[in-house]
């Protein structure tokens, strides 16, 4: 969650998506006449300032705003345009103008919003800690494969997960479709892996570190001193059946890597996220996963003008995505915090400098994209089917539960391991936990569903998700971070949903049915 923490590294309020909220912003004749003359003094005051850090700005257009007007704004003020997106008005620039917002957020005919997209410069690379990958042993490799019956993947008997959505007799009776694919937004996977390469689409892979889509061949990889994360989520959505290592929950559709994490890190900042969503509604991906959360801030306060902005435009990017015909999941959050309460405590934010501890409402203190309207929101239980220890949750916001593993919750299973095993960089395999584990799951249920119904629509397969997951009433008991089973006082239900499940646990049979 911007950390994948232990896994992820993670209704809402609505937020401004639409163009149209930017009407009230038009300009006054006052505001919009221009000077009767230049004077030496006026030209030297308005020269821009480039003593500060360099920084990653989004600017958010009005209704009527053009991308052109609005990239001269940006270069008066100091600024350089990364890349823009006329589909939904938003626009990436760098400066080192101190007050580069505050001089476009003054030309109210113009912008909506605008903030910075982190509080260090672009040079400073700071460094994440994800938890540590358990790599499977040859040991438990072999009691695995020697336990496996016919049909299974050799290490398909350690993969309690698949049973537990009954992927296992989905796949007796249907794969899923080539014509599906699901985009993993992440830290770049390895398509090399002998488990991943059947059904890995290279044309519909790239690189969005920085703002602007890298397609050459590769770039969308993991760095060298780069996460397994994104490789572990693809394999849990799509390794092949192929007689080698594991099975995805839908092995028979394709997957996609799109790379947002920054070098050395597992930091996603604002202005790759939305190069994500866009590129994939322009590729015809038709899921995308989100384990993450978009960084700095875990939380994002619209009463803030910087954090106001990247809500808006990764909203913006979203919800285009969405008419296009993408349907986004994303991971709740390994921070076991209660997304329907008044008052939570985020003491890691911003993680790209020092964080300032704050009491946020995360009713209007977004944790993004898992709280953007339309997005399918995910929370982690274990192989006992209890919510997972660390597994953030909430009524009427957590949409649905999945496998995200608990190292407390420990399966029958050759390996004895509470985790999810799926792949990992460089041809082997490995133990996560996390709401990051979980979100593939449904990637993969949504890819089956989108298989089986392929005219459906986002919002159709959000709905069937829901519909076929298998009810799950609050708990009396639940695992704690040290293990010990504790009375489950957080969990509150209505509506036929409760906040540790939402409308249940996702059901991988009933959605090739």
């Amino acid at each position: 969650m911007a950390h994948l923490g232990p896994g992820r590294r993670r209704i809402a309020v609505p937020v401004g998506l639409a163009l149209t909220a930017s009407l009230a912003f038009l300009p006054s004749v006052a505001a919009s006449a221009a000077p009767l003359g230049n004077t030496a003094g006026t030209a030297a005051a308005a020269k821009p300032d480039t003593t500060g850090p360099k920084l990653s700005y989004v600017a958010n257009l009005t209704t009527y705003a053009s991308v052109k007007a609005a990239k001269k704004a940006v270069e008066r003020a100091g600024g350089t345009v990364v890349t823009s997106y006329e589909q939904i008005g938003v626009v990436v620039a760098h400066s080192q103008n101190p007050d580069f917002a505050k001089q476009l957020r003054a030309q109210r005919g113009l912008f909506v919003s605008v903030g910075a997209t982190r509080t260090a410069p672009l040079q400073t690379v700071a460094t994440t800690e994800e938890g540590t990958t358990q790599r499977l042993s040859a040991a438990d490799a072999a009691k695995a494969a020697a336990s496996a019956t016919d049909g299974q993947e050799p290490l398909e008997p350690n993969q309690w997960d698949l049973r537990a959505i009954r992927a296992d007799q989905a796949h007796k009776i249907n794969d899923g479709s080539r014509n599906v694919t699901v985009g993993v937004i992440d830290t770049g996977v390895d398509d090399t892996h002998p488990d991943l390469a059947p059904n890995f689409s290279k044309g519909q892979s790239a690189n969005c570190v920085g703002g602007v889509a890298d397609t050459t061949d590769g770039a969308w990889r993991p760095y060298p001193d780069g996460s397994d994360h994104g490789t572990h989520v693809a394999g849990t959505i799509a390794a092949a059946r192929n007689g080698i290592g594991v099975a995805g929950v839908a092995p028979g559709v394709q997957v996609a890597a799109i790379k947002v994490s920054e070098p050395g890190t597992s930091l996603f900042f604002t202005e790759a996220v939305v190069c994500g969503f866009m590129f994939a509604a322009e590729k015809g991906i038709e899921v995308t996963n989100n384990s993450y959360y978009v960084d700095p801030w875990l939380y994002n306060c619209k009463a803030d003008d910087d954090q106001k902005a990247l809500v808006e435009a990764l909203g913006r990017a979203t919800k285009y995505a969405e008419r296009k015909g993408v349907l986004s999941v994303a991971s709740a959050g390994n921070s076991n915090h209660d997304l329907a309460s008044n008052a939570i405590l985020d003491d890691t934010s911003p993680d790209d400098g020092t964080p300032v501890p704050r009491t946020i409402d995360p009713h209007v203190c977004l944790d993004i994209p898992t709280q953007l309207p339309g997005v399918v929101t995910v929370s982690a239980t274990g192989d006992k089917g209890f919510k997972a220890y660390y597994s953030s949750f909430g009524l009427g916001v957590v949409d649905v539960a999945a496998p995200g593993g608990d190292k407390w919750q420990v399966p029958a299973t050759p390996d004895a391991n509470g985790r999810v095993l799926s792949t990992v960089p460089g041809g082997g395999y490995g133990y996560k936990q996390g709401t990051s584990m979980a979100g593939p799951h449904v990637a993969g249920v949504a890819a089956l569903l989108k298989s089986a119904h392929p005219k459906a629509t986002p919002s159709q397969l959000q709905a069937m998700l829901k519909a076929q997951a298998t009810k799950a009433a609050c708990p009396e008991k639940v695992y704690d971070a040290t293990g010990a089973l504790v009375d489950a006082t957080t969990c509150q239900s209505k509506w036929g949903q409760t906040g540790y499940y939402g409308y249940g646990v996702v059901d991988a049979l009933k959605a090739v049915k």
